[in-house]
């Protein structure tokens, strides 16, 4: 059967265009039940014996939900109690137009066997398919479809009403007036929480439903606490006629009244509003996209220096208004930046949140405030009759919204983590609270495998260059198994030396848009943790077929070049390969044989070339002008057996770690080059911003306060200055300087040639660069593969390669992954950290002041890495006379004086008083001041992963 519908449009020139749409009508789409004989099906999905315990519904029976609880009790449904339910067409298109997580999350339901979720076509089944009705909505026609699917279901399978035991369709909606319509039809209804609360198998189920509205408004105040958000029509006009900004909202982590807002503006000209108070925050939630209107400048205040952590229980908003009242006290002198409210919500940004339970004071109470793990969102009220067991748990918990008229969001528990402090629950949530994709691969992506046994097939040698002959070998920290890179280095006939780069050829084995390139590109990075490593690609790949392990034969993409004695490159080409590394040794293995003037075999000969020739390498990058930094990298030991960390050192780099690091820019810059002259438009680059002036304020102090100068016109003067910064009798203040230096820096990033003019590397002082040197671990890295693979001829283009604009969305993609990549890393070294020292109790150690604050002092501890902060003021005792002087920095604590840089001697062990935020307590031992308080402080690190440096 065919139905037909026209219309008319209005076209952009102004014209007329009539539209005809066809619509195909089937009489032999299966119903997908077990105990169907009538439908012709080749499988089923939906089970004969259907059993849900339930009091509501003692009879085997399907489920049928309808659009809004798919959308809000998507929690409910993922649950393995809840299966035999049917999807409708109606539903699923419904769901992928309002919410694209809630319609993934919806189709991996689908697509798990076990829960026999079977999608039902009801719009191309001739007697499920109806017309829109003169007058009706298009949301009620949407329901008067699904109230039809589920009436021919219930009459379809009635006539098998013998052999099903009396197998019944039970539609769920939380619309009253669906309800009604449904029972006027003889249907079977429910509301869903009646179902739910009926189910016997699993009465915890109740604690996962997200509140309706009538729930919201039982635990809601009869005070009005926040303003209406205007509606969207609103909002879309005052953003068109420039009274509302549209902007990301970001909370602070230190103050729970203070958030900004990011507007994004035209190149450069983006500007940040400052929000204070609970009123002008009206309910948005950190990274909600939200609409501002600015206040009238007389009104406009400067961010708050004050710390306020939102205690939750016990706090009123008497308390809130007079937090308010001192936060702008406190801000009233200091210079005053955009101020302004939010009228609006334009796009939630909700997600599952981890964190912990306080449980009511009030005995038997079901209502209780969750404290998320990140200290930007806000608690959130949810009813729970478990309570007393997710006490002392890392918990999960959704929002479900946040009604004008209560202090919290509602929202309800999703599931529960583990115990609090355990290593395999904290690391969970490290991973979930920093976005980083961890699910095991799924068998859609692992069915893209080769078959093993794998080898290199006689087709494989005929489009490579065979240079299994060569002496190359792999040098990388201990323990790696992911061997992403090779070098070789050889004398020439002519007197010349032929060096390769040779990179493991993952493009091979990932081919474009299959689900294994796709899940690969979803996750954009391997995270390093302490201990434990995410891969983006399977192991098989990661640690076997793609790793270039020693003695045995690998598929490569060779950068070749022709260098001469003075390290002046004469030629350079690029070639599919097929290598046998003769060795994977460590950077300690590799400069032993360098230094052990007993060896001279051809890979020892080969490691001191590539030596000799890094060395004058590095000398003509930093005569460029590339800056060499900083940062403090530690190495944990860990128990064989517990896993815990016994020992906690700062790794030391050897000549080795810049011998590999030389030759692996030089095989990107150069690779960057060939794909940008290939595809201008198209290519995958990385560049890395120079610092605004203001950012080296602190770095100029901090020298001028040793007498020493710093020049920040240029990143050669930059380099110049740090290398001839010296002070007599303190030896350790060059690395310092250099440590302050890379905290001056921009974040380098991924971008598209064609989106962007400014190409250059600032920490590398190179007018272009790319990464192409780990794609076992780096998702761009397997793009720029796939152009120099086409730039050569090696491989075939495929249309998104050579679509800027996806290449563009792709590469933000990356750098989002890449920075939360970085946070998940120095989080799990601050969590050993906190293993560390809860093992050894009290420790007394030297360090250095790195920042002054008003009234603080930031001091870094050389041997561990650690940094930490002392406090010298206190709420509940007499604080000491303290001065600050903005133009040192310097910080009088009674009669001592604290520079940036003095030696200080401070005793540190851990507080974790507080579980969910356990933290390091530093406190002063040398200088003595009198008065002393020592505060908390986080614990922050920077752990670069190997070879993943800030800068590259």
């Amino acid at each position: 059967m065919l139905k037909s519908k026209t219309f008319v449009k209005k076209t952009r020139s102004g014209g007329v265009m009539k539209v005809v749409r066809e619509h195909y009508l089937r009489d032999d789409i299966w119903c997908g039940s077990e105990v169907c004989t009538e439908c012709k099906q080749e499988s089923t999905v939906l089970q004969k014996d259907a059993c849900m315990e339930s009091s509501l519904c003692s009879y085997p029976h399907y489920l049928v939900p309808d659009t809004n609880v798919v959308l809000h009790q998507i929690d409910i449904l993922e649950d393995p109690v809840i299966c035999n339910v049917i999807i409708l067409q109606t539903v699923l298109q419904e769901v992928r137009h309002r919410s694209a997580p809630v319609y993934k999350r919806l189709k991996d339901i689908i697509h798990e066997k076990e829960k026999h979720f079977y999608t039902f076509t009801n719009e191309h089944h001739r007697d499920t398919f109806i017309e829109r009705e003169p007058g009706e909505s298009a949301n009620d026609r949407n329901d008067r479809a699904i109230r039809v699917a589920v009436k021919w279901y219930s009459q379809h399978l009635k006539t098998f009403e013998s052999d099903t035991d009396g197998l019944k369709v039970v539609l769920l909606t939380n619309d009253q007036g669906n309800k009604q319509k449904a029972q006027d039809n003889g249907l079977l209804v429910y509301k869903c929480e009646e179902y739910v609360k009926s189910l016997i198998a699993n009465p915890e189920l109740v604690d996962r439903l997200a509140l309706s509205s009538d729930d919201k408004s039982e635990i809601t105040s009869s005070k009005v606490l926040f303003p209406e958000h205007f509606p969207l029509s609103r909002i879309q006009t005052g953003i068109k006629s420039g009274s509302f900004l549209q902007g990301t909202f970001r909370a602070s982590r230190d103050n729970y009244l203070e958030a900004t807002v990011f507007v994004q503006g035209e190149g450069e000209d983006s500007t940040e509003v400052l929000i204070q108070g609970l009123q002008n925050l009206n309910r948005a939630v950190h990274q909600d996209v939200v609409a501002v209107q600015l206040l009238p400048r007389s009104e406009w205040v400067a961010p708050s220096s004050v710390v306020l952590q939102d205690e939750g229980t016990g706090k009123d908003d008497e308390d809130a208004e007079e937090e308010e009242g001192n936060l702008r006290t406190a801000a009233a002198e200091a210079a005053r930046k955009p101020t302004g409210k939010v009228v609006g919500v334009i796009k939630r940004n909700w997600r599952p949140f981890c964190g912990m339970l306080n449980v009511s004071q009030i005995k038997e109470s079901t209502r209780h405030l969750f404290t998320p793990a990140d200290r930007r969102i806000p608690r959130i009220r949810i009813e729970t009759r478990q309570a007393s067991t997710l006490a002392g748990q890392r918990i999960m918990v959704a929002i479900d919204g946040w009604p004008k008229d209560s202090r919290y969001p509602n929202g309800h528990f999703v599931r529960s983590l583990g115990g609090a402090g355990e290593k395999e629950t904290e690391e969970e949530v490290l991973l979930l609270e920093h976005d980083v994709p961890h699910q095991a691969f799924s068998q859609a992506v692992l069915s893209f495998l080769p078959k093993m046994p794998w080898a290199i097939t006689p087709e494989d040698m005929m489009k490579r260059e065979d240079l299994r002959p060569l002496t190359v070998c792999s040098v990388d920290p201990p323990g790696c198994t992911d061997i992403d890179d090779a070098l070789h280095c050889r004398e020439l006939e002519n007197g010349n030396l032929e060096v390769g780069v040779h990179i493991a050829d993952v493009s091979h084995f990932i081919r474009p848009g299959n689900a294994l390139d796709k899940e690969a590109a979803n996750r954009g990075t391997t995270v390093y943790l302490c201990g434990k490593r995410i891969d983006m690609v399977p192991e098989l790949l990661s640690s076997n077929l793609c790793s270039l392990r020693s003695n045995v034969d690998r598929l490569a993409f060779s950068c070749i070049w022709e260098i001469n004695h003075k390290a002046e490159i004469l030629k350079t080409r690029f070639t599919k390969s097929v290598i046998n590394s003769k060795a994977s040794l460590t950077y300690a293995e590799a400069q032993m044989r360098i230094d052990d003037t007993n060896k001279n075999d051809d890979i020892t000969k080969s490691l001191r070339g590539l030596n000799k020739l890094a060395k004058i390498l590095k000398r003509q990058r930093i005569e460029k002008g590339a800056l060499t930094l900083s940062s403090l990298e530690v190495r944990f030991h860990m128990d064989s057996e517990t896993h815990d960390p016994i020992d906690l050192q700062t790794k030391e780099l050897m000549e080795t770690n810049s011998m590999v690091e030389e030759f692996m820019l030089l095989a990107n810059i150069s690779v960057a080059q060939k794909i940008y002259d290939e595809f201008p438009e198209c290519a995958l680059l990385r560049k890395h911003p120079a610092p605004p002036p203001s950012n080296y304020d602190i770095l100029i102090k901090a020298a001028k306060s040793k007498e020493v100068e710093v020049h920040t016109d240029s990143a050669k003067a930059l380099a110049d200055s740090l290398d001839a910064a010296k002070v007599d009798g303190f030896p350790y203040f060059n690395t310092l300087l250099r440590i302050l230096a890379t905290r001056c820096m921009m974040q380098a990033v991924y971008f598209c040639s064609g989106m962007d003019s400014d190409f250059h590397h600032y920490g590398l002082a190179s007018p272009i660069y790319t990464h192409f040197t780990s794609p076992i671990r780096r998702y761009a890295d397997i793009i720029v593969h796939r152009l120099l693979a086409v730039a050569i001829g090696a491989d075939t283009t495929y249309p998104d390669l050579m679509d800027k604009h996806k290449q563009s969305a792709l590469c933000n993609n990356l750098n989002y992954r890449h920075k939360m990549s970085q946070y998940a890393q120095r989080a799990s070294v601050a969590f050993h950290t906190q293993l560390f020292f809860k093992s050894r109790g009290i420790l007394n150690e030297e360090g250095f002041i790195l920042f002054v604050r008003k009234n603080a002092i930031i001091v870094l501890i050389p041997k561990f890495g650690l940094e930490g902060t002392v406090f010298f003021d206190s709420k509940d005792k007499v604080s000491p006379n303290i001065v600050f002087e903005e133009e040192g920095p310097t910080l009088s604590v009674e009669q001592h004086k604290f520079h940036i840089f003095d030696k200080v001697k401070v005793t540190i062990s851990l507080d974790d008083s507080n579980i969910q935020h356990q933290k390091i307590r530093m406190a002063l031992i040398e200088p003595v001041v009198r008065k002393t308080k020592t505060e908390l402080l986080t614990v922050k690190k920077n752990k670069t992963p190997k070879k993943q440096q800030k800068l590259c």
